[in-house]
C-alpha cells in the first residue's frame, strides 16, 4: 500500500462536505480519463464522493456495508456484512466474548436486512456499477479508526474490484499510513491525535437518506449526458455574469428541461453554495415536475469569508435579479416565469429582490427563512410568497410568524412538525420539498390574497 501525505496542514477545517470533496479532486485528478469508480460510504461520505466523480468526469455509485455488533455491547464490532453476501468475522473477539451461534446469526440477519434496505433505498432498482476488473475509489467523510473502511475495501474486491484506493479528507497519521486493504490512501489532513471527524468541518450536519438518493440520481443523469451545450433536458455547469470589479461572473449549474414548466433560482443561505446537499435535493423534486433550475453561488470563493458580504442582503438580492435576468434571457427559457427558493438569509435576498420594482420575480419560496433580514421591504413583496419552517425551530417560527402579518402578498405559513432549523430528521426536507414543488406549479404564473398559515399533515 502506497500513502499520499497530506498537501494541507493537519489543522484544515473545511467549510462543509462538498468543498472537502472538491479539495479532494484536486488531489485524484490523474484519475480522469481512467477506468474508475467512485464509491460514496453512506451517508456522510456520498457527498463528498459526488464532488469527486463529478470533478473528474467518474461514475458514481454506494458501497453499503453493516457493522456486526456484539449482542451486549453492539457499538464494538464483531465483524461486517455487505452486498454480494461478504461477511468478514473477527472469531477471535467472538470466541472470548462468547457468543453463540445462535446470537451472531441473529445479529448478522438484521444486519443483512438493515443493508437490503439501504441498498433498495438508495439504488431504486437500478442494479450496481460493475466493478470487475476497475479501479475502485472507496470515499468517505473522514476516516476515525479504519474499522468501515477496512470492510468496504474487501467488499469491493470481492465484487471484483482490480484496485482499491481510498480518499478521505481527514485521518489520524498512523491510520491513513497503515490501512490495510488498499492499494493507495490519499488523505488531505492528517491530525494526531483526531479528536473527532467532524472538528474539521464548520458544517457537518448528518447527511439524510433522501440526500443520498439525489446525489447518486444526479450523477447518473449527468453521466448520461455530458455535452457542454445546450438544448433539450440540459444540465451543465455555467457561469452567470453579475457585474463589478473585474467582470465578476458566479458558478452555477442550471438545468433545464425541454418546455420547463417554469424556472427556480436558488438563493443559498449563508455558508452554503449551490453544492448543498439540501438544495440539490429540493431541486430534484422540482424537476420531477418539470420544472428547471439555477443552483447559484451569490459569493465569489475570495467573498465567502467577509462577514459584511455574507450578511449584505440588498447585494445578494441584487445579484439573484441578476441571475433571474441572465436565465430568462436564455432561449430554452423564453416566455418561461421565475421563481426565487431561498435558505436562511438567502430567503431573505430572495424577499427583497421580489420588492424590489420590476422584479417580475413570479413566486418565492423561503424554507427557515430569516425574514427578519428583509424587514422594511416585506410590504412590497408582491409575488407569492410560501414560508416553511420547522416546527421545532422555535425562534425562526416566530419570526416567520410576524413576516406574514407584514407580507401583503398571495402568503402562507406552513409549519413541518418535529422538524429543525436544517430539516434534517427523517422525511422532513421531503415534506418541504413537495410543499416548495405545489406552490411554485400553483404560483409561477398565478396568485391570490389569500393569507393562511397551517402546517402539513
Amino acid at each position: 500500500m502506497t500513502s499520499t501525505q497530506p498537501a494541507v496542514p493537519s489543522t484544515t477545517v473545511f467549510a462543509d462536505r462538498a468543498e472537502a470533496g472538491r479539495r479532494l479532486s484536486h488531489r485524484l485528478g490523474w484519475l480522469r480519463g481512467q477506468d474508475v469508480v467512485v464509491l460514496g460510504l453512506p451517508r456522510g461520505g456520498v457527498p463528498v464522493a459526488f464532488e469527486v466523480a463529478t470533478a473528474l468526469g467518474l461514475p458514481l455509485d454506494v458501497i453499503v456495508v453493516r457493522k456486526l455488533g456484539l449482542p451486549f455491547q453492539p457499538e464494538l464490532a464483531m465483524g461486517a456484512v455487505g452486498e454480494g453476501g461478504y461477511r468478514v468475522l473477527d472469531t477471535e473477539l467472538v470466541r472470548r466474548a462468547q457468543v453463540t451461534p445462535r446470537e451472531l446469526d441473529s445479529v448478522e440477519r438484521h444486519a443483512r436486512r438493515v443493508l437490503q434496505d439501504q441498498v433498495t433505498r438508495f439504488r431504486r432498482g437500478r442494479p450496481p456499477v460493475d466493478l470487475t476488473g476497475r479501479t475502485v475509489v472507496i470515499v468517505d467523510d473522514g476516516v476515525a479508526t479504519g474499522a468501515t473502511a477496512r470492510v468496504a475495501a474487501q467488499v469491493a474486491r470481492h465484487l471484483g474490484a482490480g484496485r482499491v484506493l481510498l480518499g478521505v479528507p481527514v485521518a489520524p497519521a498512523q491510520v491513513a499510513d497503515g490501512l490495510e486493504g488498499f492499494d493507495q490512501v490519499v488523505c488531505l489532513a492528517t491530525p494526531q491525535p483526531l479528536v473527532a471527524v467532524g472538528v474539521h468541518y464548520r458544517d457537518f450536519s448528518p447527511t439524510s437518506d433522501d440526500e443520498v438518493v439525489v446525489l447518486l440520481d444526479t450523477a447518473r443523469r449527468r453521466a448520461r449526458d455530458r455535452s457542454p451545450g445546450p438544448g433539450p433536458d440540459c444540465d451543465l455547469e455555467v457561469v452567470v455574469p453579475v457585474g463589478g470589479p473585474g467582470g465578476l461572473g458566479l458558478g452555477g449549474h442550471l438545468h433545464l428541461p425541454e418546455a420547463p414548466a417554469g424556472i427556480v433560482v436558488f438563493a443559498h443561505g449563508s455558508g452554503s453554495s449551490r453544492h448543498s446537499p439540501r438544495n440539490q435535493f429540493v431541486a430534484s423534486v422540482l424537476h420531477e415536475a418539470g420544472m428547471g433550475t439555477l443552483l447559484m453561488d451569490l459569493l465569489a470563493v475570495t467573498e465567502e469569508g467577509v462577514r459584511s458580504r455574507v450578511f449584505d442582503i440588498d447585494l445578494l438580492a441584487q445579484r439573484l435579479l441578476v441571475a433571474r435576468r441572465w436565465v430568462a434571457g436564455r432561449p430554452e427559457a423564453a416566455g418561461v416565469a421565475v421563481g426565487f427558493f431561498g435558505a436562511s438569509t438567502g430567503a431573505a435576498a430572495a424577499l427583497v429582490a421580489a420588492a424590489t420594482p420590476g422584479s417580475q420575480v413570479a413566486a418565492v419560496v423561503s424554507r427557515g427563512g430569516r425574514p427578519d433580514l428583509a424587514a422594511g421591504r416585506l410590504r412590497d413583496v408582491r409575488a407569492p410568497t410560501l414560508l416553511i419552517v420547522g416546527g421545532e425551530d422555535h425562534e425562526v417560527l416566530e419570526l416567520n410568524r410576524q413576516a406574514l402579518g407584514e407580507l401583503r402578498c398571495s402568503r402562507q405559513l406552513s409549519v413541518v412538525p418535529g422538524a429543525t432549523h436544517l430539516f434534517e430528521e427523517p422525511g422532513t426536507l421531503a415534506e418541504a420539498a413537495l410543499l416548495a414543488r405545489d406552490w411554485f406549479v400553483h404560483h409561477l404564473d398565478r396568485g391570490d390574497g389569500e393569507v393562511q398559515e397551517g402546517s402539513t399533515p
